[in-house]
């Protein structure tokens, strides 16, 4: 079963102490596009998450982010007492010698000013450690269902393609057999038209033969049925076949171009229009595939 490379993942893991968060988001790229967003704290273990996700989720745009939150009396910052005490004495003498009134809040005024917060740097621990792994195979494990899910959608929405661009080419074969016919009657009545000109029929039948055979397009039609089964057998092989996919419907794109090319017939010209149609839905989606 083919997988998106659409899709959107998260994992919680939290302890007494901590909780840690990994977000992932993916899209459709050409290749592995990997961008993390990732707590200082954390960031020692950002290689091994790096290796991790490229490893499951192999192909796409992908964003991953990484939130910490300390739960309990764990705390990342403390005021500076001292600090604090020493901007207050002099906001109250600027205030007297300036003679202005002294701040409607002080908690506000004085907090807000440079280092009045100490923030504890914080170390990795074997705790936090763990979390994070946790909350990333978790969070892994979700995009890889999305994708699926995803995927799946793509499998029917391209069988559905398929189905009607091999209907369309079976409509073809009643045109191509009636356009000889057409041909025939087309050069016969241009030549009765010709005023006591005699042509020898025998010659006429060669030349048409001949210019039958280059709109033949048997080879095209059994080319393309051939790439529209392999299409099918791709669709089934399994994971990351995107690639593959998308080298498939060009090859059909020019087997149906060619048939166009050849066709000399509106019918059948309109009958290729609309595998093009279908074809272009086709490489639109084959975009998103894994």
């Amino acid at each position: 079963m083919i997988h998106s490379m659409t899709g959107y993942g998260k994992g919680i893991a939290e302890s007494p102490t901590a909780k840690i968060t990994v977000e992932i988001k993916s899209l459709n790229s050409k290749q592995l596009d990997l961008l993390t967003r990732i707590p200082a704290v954390l960031r020692e273990r950002e290689m091994h998450m790096r290796s991790r996700m490229a490893s499951v989720l192999c192909r796409g745009k992908v964003e991953a982010s990484v939130s910490v939150e300390y739960l309990g009396n764990t705390a990342t910052s403390s005021i500076n007492i001292d600090v604090v005490r020493n901007y207050k004495e002099q906001l109250m003498a600027m205030a007297t010698e300036l003679q202005i009134a002294w701040p409607a809040d002080w908690y506000a005024t004085l907090l807000r000013l440079p280092d009045a917060l100490h923030t504890h740097v914080a170390t990795l621990d074997d705790t936090q450690v763990q979390l994070l792994d946790s909350a990333l195979e978790s969070a892994l494990a979700s995009i890889c269902d999305f994708r699926q899910a995803e995927g799946e959608k793509l499998d029917s929405f391209f069988r559905e393609k398929i189905n009607a661009i091999g209907n369309l080419l079976e409509q073809v074969e009643p045109y191509e057999q009636a356009r000889v016919t057409k041909i025939r009657t087309r050069l016969e009545e241009a030549l009765s038209n010709l005023d006591n000109i005699d042509y020898d029929k025998a010659r006429l039948e060669q030349e048409l033969i001949f210019y039958i055979e280059k709109l033949d397009v048997t080879e095209e039609k059994t080319r393309l049925r051939s790439h529209l089964a392999y299409f099918i057998e791709t669709l089934e092989a399994g994971q990351a076949q995107g690639k593959k996919l998308g080298f498939i419907a060009q090859e059909m794109g020019r087997e149906i171009n060619t048939l166009g090319s050849k066709s000399n017939d509106a019918d059948m010209q309109r009958l290729v229009v609309l595998m093009k149609d279908e074809l272009e839905q086709i490489k639109e989606q084959v975009l998103n595939v894994l």
